[in-house]
């Protein structure tokens, strides 16, 4: 993979979501001049929000602005969309054949969502009460579908494997039962969520309290369970219950559906991706993020190998060990920071409440604020959740300027 004349650039990070323009933003800011950003999208979304539009908690036009408006000043934008890397050539080919030469390499394209692992979903989605959180577009119809339910069957499905935010699947549930309860309909509502995980959560003090949560919606949790194929006609679903090695059909009148993810096709024919992993995620060593056999590439976000929950929290803390390891890189020196796995799930509980589950790779848990009990459903971490975050997300983190 290589051209005459190829474009070249200093930095050159493939994709424009939230890891890439944080880190092209604090690249910046730290004096780096020749830095390019490969991304075809016109339109940048904010997508911890996504859940709450699906709730009827925040309009589908708080969680997108121009791609345009978040590139930071100074940066290349290449409006393409990649299609390969090759390491050894220092070099990234889009889809329309152009050829883009790098002295270093930043791989954060996100993630794919793979609804066609799923028998029948993709053909199902945004009609006859069948909705994703998980696609930019159909959270209005998520909320659609919970508004004007008046009882029946309602099912909530999370899928095996890494996924973004894998605390969303079950947030959705929780906010339409706290809707369907002040509607005075939850006690004529079947309420399941489908969880391929043998616990509620993966750091055991949240996932306690959210046992009890759902327990007091009187949803049905099935564990070690997942969506295997849909009848969108006939409003049918199968679930497969791995523990036990049987499936179930279930008649919905609701279903609202996360796809299995992985890391886009591209990436995962690449030397970069993890051959340990069917998901083909980019490799990173999990405290510098630099990979292990290319030392000019590092990668973070979503579509990284590192062994954390795929959310823009982590990607915020991944992106200051990123940038300072690669400014020493750059000068030939050790690499200075680690990053230690950090993430932060904002577990929505009810229209009105939220859990702040924070957490590094051990599972210890990292508040930022420790002085308040985020084992606790708040009201006050439900208006972070809603106005703070995304306040900081737009005006700061995609700035360069949030630690």
């Amino acid at each position: 993979m290589s051209a005459p004349n190829q474009e070249r650039h200093k930095v050159l990070i493939v994709g424009g979501g939230t890891a890439g323009i944080t880190v092209a933003a604090r690249l910046r800011r730290a004096g780096v001049t020749d830095v390019a950003v490969v991304e075809p999208s016109g339109s940048h979304y904010y997508q911890p929000l996504f859940t709450l539009v699906g709730g009827g908690r925040a309009p589908a036009s708080a969680t997108v602005r121009p791609e345009a408006s978040v590139m930071p000043k100074g940066v290349v934008w290449i409006r393409e969309a990649a299609a390969g890397i090759d390491p050894a050539a220092q070099a990234v080919a889009t889809e329309s054949g152009r050829v883009l030469g790098y002295d270093y390499l930043v791989v954060a394209p996100g993630i794919q969502l793979d609804f066609g692992r799923v028998p029948g979903l993709t053909e199902a989605l945004g009609q006859r009460g069948v909705s994703s959180n998980y696609r930019p577009d159909l959270p209005p119809r998520t909320w659609e579908f919970i508004r004007d339910l008046r009882g029946g069957t309602a099912l909530f499905t999370m899928p095996a494997g890494p996924i973004k935010c894998a605390g969303a699947p079950q947030k959705i549930a929780y906010l339409a039962a706290d809707w369907w309860r002040s509607q005075g309909v939850l006690d004529r509502t079947r309420v399941i969520l489908v969880l391929p995980t043998a616990a509620m959560f993966s750091q055991p003090d949240w996932a306690k309290v959210l046992e009890g949560i759902a327990a007091g919606y009187g949803i049905e949790v099935r564990k070690e369970s997942q969506l295997t194929e849909v009848d969108g006609d006939n409003r049918r679903a199968v679930i497969a219950d791995a523990k036990a090695g049987t499936k179930e059909t279930i008649d919905y009148d609701i279903l609202h559906a996360v796809p299995p993810q992985s890391a886009p096709d591209w990436l995962k024919a690449t030397p970069l991706a993890d051959p340990a992993s069917p998901f083909g995620y980019a490799r990173a060593d999990k405290h510098t993020l630099q990979n292990p056999d290319w030392p000019n590439v590092f990668a973070l976000g979503d579509a990284s190998s590192l062994p954390t929950s795929k959310t823009g929290a982590a990607a915020r803390k991944q992106a200051v060990a990123l940038v300072n390891n690669l400014l020493a890189a750059m000068k030939d020196r050790p690499l200075p920071a680690r990053y230690n796995g950090y993430t932060s799930c904002p577990l929505v509980t009810s229209r009105n409440r939220m859990l702040l589950a924070e957490f590094d790779y051990d599972l210890k848990r990292t508040p930022t604020f420790p002085f308040i009990n985020t084992l606790k459903p708040r009201y006050d971490m439900w208006l972070l959740k809603r106005y703070g975050l995304p306040a900081l997300y737009w005006h700061l983190m995609l700035r360069g300027r949030l630690d």
